[in-house]
């Protein structure tokens, strides 16, 4: 089964589900309602170039522009000012999530070394999924000239009317890689 057959919520894609699940009202079934690619700057917020190759790196990855995100309160132990420009992010929903998602499942998640599969604790309460990059050099949109400025991001991927176990049905019935046992 792949992204498209859940995008399109077909009968048979729905029937099964709601089997697994043991939900008859197919508008209660879990579904993913966005993916969020966020980045702090970190030390790098003062560096103009650095944060302007961020922006078109989240671009490239996502196809989409980001958002700047600035800081609501001073924090003096981190040297931080309420305005502070301290990352940024994209929203993804609808056909660019889903071929987000696609690109992650069967191109950049495996290109990268050690990674075994998805676990269930990074699941937090309501079901959703974070998963955490060192750096972008998997993503192979990017081509091969990433390596000389990394930075990391995370990849959260909100799913609706779900709990952990839910979420981990519907992921797998997308073909999201698991780890084993």
């Amino acid at each position: 089964m792949t992204l498209i057959d859940v995008k399109e919520r077909s009968v048979s894609t729905r029937l099964a589900l709601s089997e697994q699940l043991e939900i008859k009202n197919h508008l209660a079934l879990p579904k993913i309602s966005k993916v969020s690619i966020n980045v702090g700057l970190g030390q790098s917020k003062t560096d103009k170039d650095m944060v302007e190759y961020i922006g078109k790196t989240l671009a490239l990855i996502t196809g989409q522009k980001p958002v700047n995100t600035y800081a609501k309160k001073a924090i003096a132990g981190f040297k931080l000012r309420a305005g502070d420009h301290v990352g940024m992010r994209v929203t993804l929903r609808g056909n660019k999530m889903y071929d987000f998602l696609n690109r992650l499942i069967n191109i950049t998640l495996p290109r990268i070394r050690e990674f075994r599969g998805i676990t269930e604790s990074q699941f937090d309460a309501q079901g959703n999924l974070t998963l955490g990059f060192k750096d972008q050099v998997s993503f192979a949109e990017l081509g091969h000239d990433v390596l000389d400025r990394p930075f990391g991001l995370s990849i959260t991927i909100a799913i609706s009317h779900s709990n952990p176990a839910k979420s981990v049905v519907l992921l797998k019935t997308l073909g999201f890689p698991f780890q084993l046992g």
